[in-house]
């Protein structure tokens, strides 16, 4: 099985509700699968997790933001569009926008393909949907950290 280093993001706007996008795959090892996730995506050789993070929220958002923290690290074993067999050494940083905003202009032939459409989700709302979010915590990951924030006093 392959290794792929990816960077993935946790986009929080004002309201604390998360940028997810819908995956839909309509030919290729994924035909009939739908799913929402977050944006991210392979690390390049020679780039750090920081800076792939930087680039593939760029290209998927058009948002230019400072990237926050690292906030979780998880390996993932799934197959890829074209059915290779990955394992995902997924890094996930918390990035927060002063609005809603986005540009999809920057994506990749592959991206704009599959990726049909975007929402800003609740947390409420992600842990009662009956649709696939990846990851399948992110709710909790999310209200980890900010009760983390909540509480710490370099946050007062």
């Amino acid at each position: 099985m392959r290794e792929r280093p990816s960077s993935r993001l946790v986009v929080l706007n004002p309201q604390d509700s998360i940028l997810l996008f819908q995956f839909v795959f309509d030919e290729g090892a994924l035909a009939e699968q739908a799913f929402w996730a977050t944006p991210g995506g392979a690390r390049r050789h020679g780039e750090s997790y920081r800076d792939a993070a930087r680039r593939e929220l760029f290209e998927e958002t058009g948002i230019v933001a400072d990237i926050g923290e690292e906030i979780a690290q998880r390996d993932v074993d799934f197959v890829t569009p074209d059915g290779d067999h990955v394992t995902e050494d997924e890094r996930y940083f918390l990035v927060r926008v002063a609005d809603d905003a986005i540009d999809q202009d920057g994506q990749e032939p592959l991206e704009a393909n599959v990726m049909k459409a975007y929402r800003w989700w609740p947390l409420t709302e992600i842990r009662r949907t009956s649709e696939t979010v990846y990851p399948e915590d992110l709710a909790q990951l999310v209200e980890q950290h900010l009760n983390h924030q909540n509480t710490d006093p370099l946050y007062d």
